[in-house]
C-alpha cells in the first residue's frame, strides 16, 4: 500500500444494520458513525470491520479505506425509543474482530477510534497500536449482554488496569451507564481523559482530576442515532490537533448536534460547517 494513502484514523467495531419503525433498513454501526464524521472533517479513514455477504461496506461507506471480514450474517439492531430510555434488540451479529485482522502499516495510525456495539473488539486489539497513536474508545457495546431472544441489558465491564492504561480518551454517555461519576472516579487514575456526555446538556471532559463543561449547541433533533459516536471522532480529531480537552469537548459538541438533525448518517457536518460553529462560539465567549 502506497504510504502517502495509508489512513491517519482508524475505526474499529461492526457495522451494522438498524431495523426502522417501517421495517426497512439503515447502515448503522459506532464505526460508520465515527468514519464518515471523521472524513468528513478531511482525514483519510481507515475501517476494520467484520459483516456478512448481505452488505458491500466499501459501497456504503464512500471515501474510506474498508477492510471487511466476511461472517455468515451482519450484526442487525432494532431501536425502540420509549419515554423511558431506548429499547434495543440484537438480531444477529458479526464475528470478533482481532488484532491479526489489523495491517501491520495500520497499526501506525496516529488517531485509532475503537467503538464497540456488541462486545466486538477483542482485548488484544487495544494493545495492536503503536504507543504513540492517540486511542479513544467508545465503549457503550462492552456495557451490553442480550437475552436468547436478543433483547439488550447492562452489564458491567471490568476492563484491566494494562488495557486502561491503553486508553487515551474513553467517552461515556450517562444515558449508558448508571454511575458515570464512578468511572471516572476509578477509571481516570488510568485513562489520560475521561469524557461524560449528557445529551443536549453538552459534555464534561475529565484530565488529571481537572474538569472543564461545555454545553451542547441547541439543535433540532430528527434522529440521535450515532450522536456519542460522532461526537467521540470530533473530539479526537480536534485534540489531535490542538492537544487541549477542552476546545476538542466544544468542537465535538458542536459537530454532534448537527449530527441529530437529520436521520442516519445524512445530519454530519463537513469540516467548514464545523469550524464555522467553533469558530462563532469562540467570539460569543470572548
Amino acid at each position: 500500500m502506497n504510504n502517502l494513502k495509508l489512513p491517519d484514523f482508524v475505526a474499529i467495531g461492526h457495522v451494522c444494520q438498524d431495523i426502522l419503525p417501517d421495517g426497512g433498513l439503515r447502515l448503522g454501526g459506532s464505526v460508520s458513525y465515527a468514519a464518515t464524521t471523521a472524513q468528513r472533517l478531511g482525514r483519510r479513514v481507515g475501517v476494520i470491520t467484520s459483516a456478512g455477504p448481505d452488505l458491500d461496506v466499501a459501497q456504503v461507506l464512500p471515501g474510506t479505506e474498508v477492510l471487511c471480514w466476511q461472517s455468515d450474517a451482519t450484526t442487525m439492531f432494532e431501536n425502540i425509543y420509549l419515554s423511558t430510555g431506548r429499547k434495543q434488540i440484537l438480531h444477529q451479529r458479526a464475528d470478533v474482530i482481532t488484532c491479526e485482522q489489523i495491517p501491520t502499516d495500520w497499526r501506525t495510525a496516529p488517531i485509532v477510534y475503537l467503538g464497540s456495539i456488541d462486545r466486538e473488539i477483542d482485548e488484544e486489539v487495544f494493545h495492536c497500536f503503536s504507543d504513540e497513536a492517540l486511542i479513544g474508545v467508545m465503549p457503550q457495546g462492552f456495557f451490553r449482554r442480550w437475552d436468547e431472544q436478543g433483547q439488550v441489558y447492562f452489564t458491567e465491564w471490568m476492563p484491566s488496569e494494562e488495557v486502561l492504561r491503553r486508553i487515551d480518551v474513553l467517552v461515556i454517555s450517562e444515558l449508558d451507564v448508571p454511575d458515570p461519576q464512578g468511572l471516572v472516579r476509578d477509571w481516570g487514575r488510568f485513562v489520560r481523559i475521561m469524557v461524560v456526555t449528557h445529551a443536549e446538556r453538552g459534555a464534561s471532559a475529565y484530565e488529571g482530576g481537572e474538569l472543564c463543561h461545555y454545553p451542547a449547541r441547541p439543535a433540532q433533533e430528527v434522529d440521535p442515532t450515532g450522536a456519542g459516536d460522532v461526537f467521540t471522532a470530533a473530539y479526537l480529531i480536534r485534540l489531535a490537533e490542538t492537544g487541549d480537552p477542552c476546545q476538542a469537548a466544544w468542537f465535538a459538541n458542536g459537530v454532534a448536534s448537527f449530527s441529530v438533525e437529520g436521520p442516519g448518517l445524512s445530519g454530519i457536518p463537513n469540516r467548514s460547517q464545523a469550524d464555522a460553529y467553533l469558530a462563532n462560539a469562540l467570539s460569543e465567549s470572548s
